[in-house]
């Protein structure tokens, strides 16, 4: 036992902005929620899309379980606000196979699937692995690469990639593949500066890096802001995606990954839209409010009970809400 203990301890310690003199062990990924103008109609919509997801009930509101992780609800009195841009994006599962996914759904009169530009003039796709393939560790392809790819005569694999959906109150729903299991597993957002924002998440929260993406040695507070390099496809939108500075933290097994803010205003608060905030689950509460206020994180309210726990919300470094839930 001694030694686990010692062996997560290094490991934390190896994170860059740990500070050393804490114990708290890092969060876990609780929820996501959403404002919804009919809960019990969108829940009913993602068991359908997703067997993983089932119906079942989180401080007295209806609400989805996917394994461990929550979606949860406010019942609102008009469609929640989707505009202007917030930090969060959208959300999505990983799925088995998702052309199987896709046929599937194409049969579906309740499903919108959203088309993916590819690049090349109006052209677009249902399903990523129809179009070339990323380059430069990315998932698409500049307008230089995608001319690499013609010359080369470089296919489509035509097999797993990434797609979306449309969901109840104008959510946007990602489903890719192909993996083992099919589980929520990622909330994807915009920061106004990525590789500071996961250096928030670290020194802050204690989240681990995404997978594959720890930060290079010279990334540092005062040495952060990288501009949006050229757009890539294939996107959701016709003048494609900035996919670089990529960055993003890990919370259990629920990623939350970013892009630079793709407009030109910053963005937005997220209370009161579609997405109103991330949970994530701590076991001592007041150990944590001590920690952030020590740090200067900002604190969007005072602590209240949530169902038979208690929660707090903390601003996150684009102004994303993010409330700690007391879990024992």
């Amino acid at each position: 036992m001694r030694t686990l203990l010692l062996s997560v301890y290094l490991v934390i310690w190896a994170v860059p902005g740990y500070s050393q003199t804490s114990t708290l062990p890092a969060p876990g990924f609780h929820h996501l929620h959403l404002n919804s103008v009919d809960p019990e109609m969108a829940i009913d919509f993602y068991t359908r899309q997703f067997p993983s997801a089932a119906k079942g009930t989180f401080a007295g509101q209806p609400a989805l379980q996917v394994r461990k992780v929550w979606v949860l609800f406010t019942k609102v009195s008009k469609p929640p606000a989707i505009e202007p841009q917030t930090a969060y994006w959208h959300f999505g599962w990983n799925v088995q196979d998702t052309r199987k996914n896709l046929e599937a759904y194409r049969q579906r009169k309740d499903v919108h699937l959203r088309p993916l530009y590819t690049g090349d003039g109006d052209n677009t796709v249902f399903v990523s692995s129809d179009t070339w393939p990323g380059a430069a560790g990315t998932l698409g392809r500049t307008l230089p690469q995608i001319a690499e790819a013609k010359a080369k005569g470089i296919q489509p694999t035509r097999v797993g990639g990434f797609a979306y959906m449309n969901g109840p109150d104008r959510a946007l729903v990602e489903y890719a593949g192909n993996y083992p299991v099919e589980r929520f597993n990622h909330v994807h957002m915009y920061q106004e500066d990525p590789l500071c924002a996961q250096l928030w998440y670290q020194k802050h929260l204690q989240a681990a890096p995404r997978e594959g993406a720890p930060l290079a040695p010279d990334v540092t507070e005062t040495h952060c802001k990288v501009p949006a390099a050229d757009k890539g496809w294939p996107g959701l939108e016709r003048e494609g995606l900035s996919r670089v500075p990529a960055a993003g933290v890990l919370f259990d097994d629920v990623a939350m990954n970013w892009y630079v803010n793709p407009g030109a205003q910053p963005l937005a608060p997220t209370r009161g839209h579609l997405a109103d905030h991330v949970g994530l689950s701590v076991a001592n509460l007041d150990a944590w409010m001590a920690k952030l206020r020590k740090e200067g994180v900002k604190f969007l309210g005072k602590p209240y009970k949530l169902g038979d726990s208690r929660a707090i919300m903390i601003q996150g470094p684009s102004r994303e809400a993010i409330e700690l839930v007391e879990i024992h």
